[in-house]
C-alpha cells in the first residue's frame, strides 16, 4: 500500500479537504455526551430549564453541521479514489503496453483482465471508505480514550482492559484473511481466464459439441472458488463473534462498575450515560476493526498483484542514446544472427545482406524459425547473438518508436476490432485520408466483396472479424498494413486462405507500387513466394537454401522438390521455362 500513496498524494488539496471535515466532525461528535450530560444533570435533574433551548440548539446545529461536513468528506474522498483508480489503470495499461511479445507468451489474457478490473477496484474501495474511515476511527479511540481517562480513570481502565485481547484477535484476522484472499484473487484470474477462453472460442465448442465439457470444467472452477470463499467466511466466522463478544463485555463492565459508582455517589447519572457515550467511540472501532481489515487486506493483497506486473521490467527497451531515425530507406543486414527462446536456439548463425526495395520470401517446414526471423527485425524478441543493422544502425541502438513506425506487419494470427471497416483500415495510420484507404483497399484485393456489403467501409464487423471469411480477414489486414505507408512490410503466412487467383493479383498490386517497400513474405505456396528477389529455405533454424527462384529449382534442393510436390500434377517439370 505505500506505492499506493504516492497517487493518492497527487490530489493533496482533497486529502487536506476531507482531514479538515473529518477532524471538525469528530471534534463536534465529542460534544454529543457533553451535551446529554447537562440535559440529564442540570435540566432534568436540576431544573434548570434555561439551559434546555440551548442543549437542543447545539444538538441540532451539530447534527446539520456534521452533516454537511460528512458530505464534503465523503465527496472528497469519492473523488480521490476515483482519480487514483484512473491513474492506476492508466499506468498498469501503458506499463503492459511496454512489455514484449514474450511476456504475453506465458501470461493469461484472464490474469491481466482481473488485475486492471476487481484489483483496482478493491484498492479504489479500500481508498473510498476502508483507509478514510479506519483513520476516523483511530481518532475517535484515542480522544475518546484521553475523554474518559479525564472524567474517570478507574472506569477507564475498566473499559480498556478487553482491547488488547481484541487487538490480537484482530492481527491474527488480518494475517488469515490476506492468505485466503490472495488465494482466492489467483483463482478469480483462473475463472475468469476461462469464462475468457470459453466464450471467445465458443464456436469451436459447439463444433465439436463439447458444452458439456466445458460447462463442467466451468463447474470446477467455480467450485473451487465457492470453496476458497467460504474458508475466507469460516475464519470470519472464528474470529469476528469473539470480537463482538468482547466489544459487548466492555460495555457490561462500564454498565455494572459505573452502576455501583453511581449508587456510591461518586458519579452522577449524567456522567454514567456520557461516559458510556464516549465508550461506544471506543467500541465501534473495536467492532469494525475486522470489517476494515477485510477491506484493507484485500486492497493490499490486489496492490501487490498488481505492482507485480507493474515491477516487469521491460526486456526491450530504448537504450539512453538510442539514435532518432524519422526516416528509414528499409536496408537490413542479418550478422551472425542467433535466437534463443526457452534455453533453446530457435535461429542460429543466420548472415543476410537485403537491399532497401526488395522482396524477400521465406519457406520452410513448421518451426524451423521463420516468424521468429522477421520478428527480430522489429525487435518484437531480442537477439541473442551477432546483429542486425537497418541502414546501417544496429537495431538495439535505435529508438524503438521509430523502428516499428517504420514497419508495417501482418500476422499469422489475424485480428480485427470490433469496429467498423473503415477503422479497422484506419488503424494503420490515424492520418490516413480516405483516398488512401480507399487505395490500400485496392492493392489488397478488398474491393472484390466490399462492394458486397450494404454498408460498404461502415459495416461494423464481429470480434475479431467474426462475419468475415478467413480470406476477406487476411485481406482487411493487408490493407491495414498497406496504409501505413512503411518502408518495411511483413507479411507473415498472410496469404494462406486466399484464392490462387486473388493471391497473385494482390501480390502483382504490392510488386507494382509506386512506393517500393523492403517486404518479407512467409508462405508456404510457391505461387506467393517465385517472383521474390531472394527466397530463404529454412530448416531447424538455419538457412538451408538461399536464392531467386530460378537458381533455387536449378539447385534441386528442398525449394525444388516443394515446387515438384505443388505442381506435379499438371506440370511437366522438365519443361517449365523458368
Amino acid at each position: 500500500m505505500k506505492r499506493i500513496l504516492k497517487y493518492v498524494t497527487k490530489y493533496k488539496l482533497f486529502i487536506i479537504i476531507a482531514s479538515i471535515a473529518m477532524i471538525i466532525s469528530i471534534i463536534l461528535d465529542m460534544f454529543n455526551p457533553y451535551l446529554v450530560k447537562v440535559m440529564i444533570d442540570k435540566v432534568l435533574r436540576n431544573s434548570e430549564y434555561n439551559l434546555l433551548t440551548f442543549v437542543l440548539m447545539s444538538l441540532a446545529g451539530i447534527t446539520l453541521t456534521r452533516s454537511i461536513l460528512g458530505y464534503i468528506r465523503e465527496y472528497s474522498l469519492d473523488y480521490l479514489s476515483s482519480r487514483v483508480s484512473i491513474d492506476l489503470k492508466t499506468d498498469l495499461f501503458d506499463h503492459i503496453q511496454s512489455l514484449p511479445f514474450k511476456y504475453f507468451d506465458s501470461m493469461n489474457t484472464g490474469e491481466l483482465m482481473s488485475r486492471m478490473g476487481s484489483d483496482v477496484d478493491n484498492v479504489w474501495r479500500s481508498i473510498s471508505f476502508g483507509i478514510g474511515l479506519a483513520i476516523e476511527q483511530l481518532i475517535y479511540f484515542l480522544v475518546a480514550s484521553v475523554l474518559i481517562f479525564r472524567m474517570n480513570g478507574q472506569l477507564a481502565l475498566v473499559t480498556l482492559i478487553t482491547m488488547p485481547l481484541i487487538g490480537y484477535i484482530a492481527m491474527k484476522l488480518e494475517r488469515e484473511v490476506g492468505e485466503a484472499f490472495g488465494a482466492i484473487s489467483d483463482h478469480n484470474a483462473v475463472l475468469n481466464t476461462t469464462a475468457q477462453e470459453n466464450i471467445a472460442g465458443v464456436r469451436l465448442v459447439k463444433a465439436f459439441a463439447r458444452e458439456k465439457h466445458e460447462t463442467l470444467k466451468f463447474l470446477n472452477h467455480n467450485r473451487t472458488n465457492y470453496d476458497l470463499n467460504m474458508k475466507q467466511t469460516k475464519i470470519w466466522g472464528k474470529h469476528f463473534p469473539m470480537i463482538e463478544f468482547l466489544c459487548n463485555m466492555s460495555v457490561l463492565a462500564v454498565v455494572c462498575v459505573g452502576g455501583m459508582l453511581v449508587i456510591g455517589k461518586s458519579l452522577s447519572i449524567g456522567e454514567l450515560v456520557a461516559f458510556s457515550q464516549y465508550v461506544w467511540m471506543l467500541i465501534w472501532p473495536m467492532r469494525m476493526i475486522g470489517w476494515l481489515t477485510n477491506i484493507i487486506t484485500q486492497a493490499n493483497t490486489s496492490a501487490k498483484k498488481i505492482f507485480d506486473i507493474m515491477d516487469v521490467e521491460p526486456e526491450i527497451k530504448d537504450k539512453d542514446d538510442a539514435i532518432a531515425m524519422p526516416v528509414i530507406k528499409g536496408s537490413i543486414k542479418f550478422k551472425n544472427v542467433s535466437f534463443k527462446y526457452n534455453e533453446n536456439y530457435i535461429l542460429e548463425n543466420i548472415n543476410l545482406d537485403i537491399p532497401a526495395g526488395s522482396t524477400v520470401a521465406i519457406m520452410g517446414t513448421t518451426g524451423s524459425g521463420k516468424s521468429s526471423l522477421v520478428n527480430l527485425i522489429g525487435r518484437y524478441y531480442e537477439i541473442s547473438k551477432g546483429s542486425i543493422t537497418v541502414d546501417g544502425n544496429d537495431v538495439r541502438d535505435i529508438c524503438i518508436h521509430d523502428l516499428r513506425s517504420k514497419m508495417a506487419v501482418v500476422s499469422q494470427d489475424t485480428f480485427l476490432f470490433s469496429e467498423s471497416i473503415f477503422e479497422n483500415i484506419r488503424f494503420g495510420n490515424l492520418d490516413a485520408s480516405f483516398d488512401q484507404i480507399k487505395k490500400a483497399c485496392t492493392d489488397a484485393c478488398v474491393d472484390e466483396f466490399l462492394d458486397s456489403l450494404t454498408e460498404g467501409y461502415e459495416t461494423i464487423i464481429g470480434e475479431r472479424g467474426l462475419g468475415l471469411s478467413g480470406g476477406q480477414k487476411q485481406r482487411l489486414s493487408i490493407a491495414r498494413a498497406l496504409v501505413k505507408d512503411s518502408s518495411i512490410l511483413i507479411l507473415d503466412d498472410a496469404t494462406s486462405a486466399l484464392d490462387m487467383d486473388t493471391e497473385y493479383n494482390l501480390l502483382k498490386n504490392l510488386h507494382h507500387r509506386n512506393n517500393k517497400q523492403t517486404t518479407f513474405i512467409i508462405a508456404h505456396r510457391i505461387s506467393a513466394v517465385k517472383n521474390a528477389d531472394m527466397i530463404l529455405f529454412l530448416e531447424d533454424g538455419h538457412v538451408v537454401e538461399m536464392g531467386n527462384h530460378k537458381t533455387l529449382l536449378e539447385k534441386r534442393g528442398q525449394y525444388y522438390d516443394v515446387y515438384n510436390q505443388q505442381f506435379t500434377d499438371f506440370m511437366d517439370l522438365e519443361g517449365v521455362v523458368v
